[in-house]
């Protein structure tokens, strides 16, 4: 072989090779990035079998579950029910109708416990001296119409009939305005506000996402490609919402789903304004962007600046200083009755 040939020869193996690592360097450059593993120090010792040991702590109470809101006429429809004598738990339970909706809306039946001197969904054991139906009057699919308030009417009607009771109802013209005048209220204070974070460069995959995100407190929700961050209080709303595609979340291998978006979420008349919920939805977007190498921007796109979040907090303390003044606070639960 010449010595022409030889140094083609070589030429060409130096370029195969430099095509090579090109590659694989661009391959490793637009992986999706992967969570970290855990130090060494962190991981477990080996040990032998036992059983868990689980400490509840004795000495503090467990949190209690949030009682569920009684009816109310500033967002629901009242209708009285009397009945001639006390009627048994059981006997309510037994004529209670088979849903609680009428067409969209959510409605329910109370019964006076005398003995607790409260109103209160009826339950076995006990004896309720009068009865109370209501059925909302709107919400996020809009105002209670004539054709829900007459499947009120009629479910509550055969549920008196089946305890001897005697219902009272409103006048459906007048409670169908008042449900429209709610509506047009709740829809022009609505507030859901949502933050994209956009990769600047290589590409999260969902470990990446989740492990960044468990380390602000986001856990994960009932939904896949869903985080949440709990709120303070049990049995309450999240203070906000992390997705990102559900496909990714799910597919069969997710270290290779390659996501460049995701969204943070915080749903305003569901959270109290003392949890500081836009406050921590901005923390949260600035310290994601920074340990993911992203951008926070708005739907089209926009990278929002700290002034840009400034003016949306100032529009918020307005609407929740609004929501307040009609008794419908933010997180309070006549408002995530109405904000559902």
């Amino acid at each position: 072989m010449s010595s022409f040939t030889l140094g083609l020869a070589i030429l060409g193996g130096l370029l195969l090779a430099a095509l090579v690592a090109y590659n694989a360097w661009t391959s490793r450059r637009n992986a999706p990035r992967q969570p970290e593993a855990p130090p060494a120090a962190d991981l477990p010792a080996p040990l032998d079998r036992a059983d868990p040991v689980f400490d509840v702590g004795l000495d503090t109470p467990l949190p209690q579950a949030e009682r569920k809101p009684n009816l109310d006429a500033l967002i629901d429809v009242l209708t009285p029910i009397a009945v001639e004598d006390a009627v048994s738990g059981d006997a309510a339970l037994a004529a209670m109708p088979p849903t609680r909706r009428a067409g969209s809306k959510p409605f329910a039946i109370e019964g006076w416990n005398e003995a607790a001197q409260q109103w209160e969904t009826p339950h076995a054991g006990q004896r309720y001296a009068a009865f109370q139906a209501g059925v909302q009057l709107a919400n996020r699919t809009g105002a209670l119409n004539e054709i829900e308030f007459s499947e009120f009417v009629m479910k509550v009607q055969e549920f008196a009939d089946a305890v001897n009771g005697a219902p009272d109802f409103p006048d459906m013209i007048d409670e169908v305005a008042r449900a429209r005048e709610l509506d047009q209220f709740a829809s022009g204070h609505d507030a859901q506000l949502g933050f994209m974070l956009r990769a600047r460069n290589a590409a999260w995959s969902p470990g990446y996402v989740q492990q960044n995100a468990a380390r602000l407190g986001f856990m994960p929700g009932a939904i896949a490609g869903r985080m949440v961050l709990p709120a303070n209080s049990p049995g309450a709303p999240p203070l906000l919402g992390l997705s990102f595609d559900t496909q990714a979340a799910l597919a069969e291998d997710p270290a290779q789903s390659a996501l460049r978006e995701l969204t943070l979420s915080l749903d305003v008349p569901q959270v109290h304004r003392g949890e500081q919920p836009f406050a921590r939805m901005c923390e949260a977007a600035t310290a994601l962007a920074a340990s993911m190498d992203g951008v926070v921007t708005d739907d089209n796109g926009e990278a929002i600046r700290p002034e840009g979040m400034d003016v949306i907090a100032s529009d918020l303390e307005q609407l929740y200083d609004t929501l307040d003044a009609r008794d419908l606070g933010a997180g309070s639960p006549l408002a995530r009755r109405l904000f559902s």
